[in-house]
């Protein structure tokens, strides 16, 4: 099995490339983990991971100059495609980040916090959005498995996600109000945490990835 990380320049490569790794260790997974910025990797794998870092006008620019938006949009609708903060915002439609078009796999927008949002004592709350948060998980799923209901994963992040097609939300997390925080349909899964930074409860969620057979 090969599995591919995504690499256009705009993601926390290594440390998930780590963290796939002990995922795979851990589980006993025989699979050739490929850090690659080549298409015709990306058509060849068995399973891709599609990681993002930084502002989205920023990643969709290195997405193009990177010419591999084709054979992701390949992948998305071939094999099991795992999205990470700014890569699973990629996928929608459309962000209020710099008025960026996405890929469009996901229907729906990418919004900002409002920075005037306070929690339930009447305290600002910072955006960025930084820290440990639970994530309630609102549908079963294979890449639940072993994964207790509010788990904590670590969120960095001003923008969310927001689907216009409930059936694709399948976890939320709150600041303060809820928000979509897990989005997929059949073959994509895509986190707005950090997954390769959320330690135990994040490779769980990758271990389950490589086992996926969707």
């Amino acid at each position: 099995m090969k599995t591919v990380i995504i690499d256009y320049g705009m993601g926390n490569l290594h440390s998930v490339q780590k963290s796939v790794h002990a995922a795979a260790t851990r589980a006993g997974i025989a699979t050739q983990i490929q850090l690659t910025s080549r298409a015709q990797d990306i058509y060849a794998a068995d399973r891709v991971i599609f990681p993002g870092q930084g502002a989205m006008p920023d990643c969709m620019t290195a997405l193009h100059q990177s010419n591999l938006a084709e054979a992701i949009r390949d992948a998305l609708k071939n094999k099991p495609f795992f999205g990470i903060c700014v890569g699973a915002q990629l996928l929608f439609e459309h962000s209020e980040e710099g008025d960026t078009q996405g890929l469009g796999w996901f229907s729906g927008c990418v919004k900002r916090f409002d920075a005037q949002q306070t929690d339930a004592h009447g305290n600002r709350l910072k955006v960025p959005h930084m820290g440990w948060n639970n994530v309630h998980q609102t549908q079963a799923h294979p890449l639940f498995a072993h994964i207790p209901q509010d788990e904590r994963f670590y969120f960095v992040h001003s923008y969310y996600f927001a689907p216009t097609q409930p059936e694709i939300t399948l976890a939320t997390s709150s600041y303060p109000q809820n928000f979509a925080c897990i989005a997929g349909k059949d073959n994509v899964f895509a986190t707005q945490f950090h997954t390769e930074k959320s330690h135990e409860a994040g490779l769980q969620l990758l271990q389950n990835f490589l086992h996926w057979q969707p």
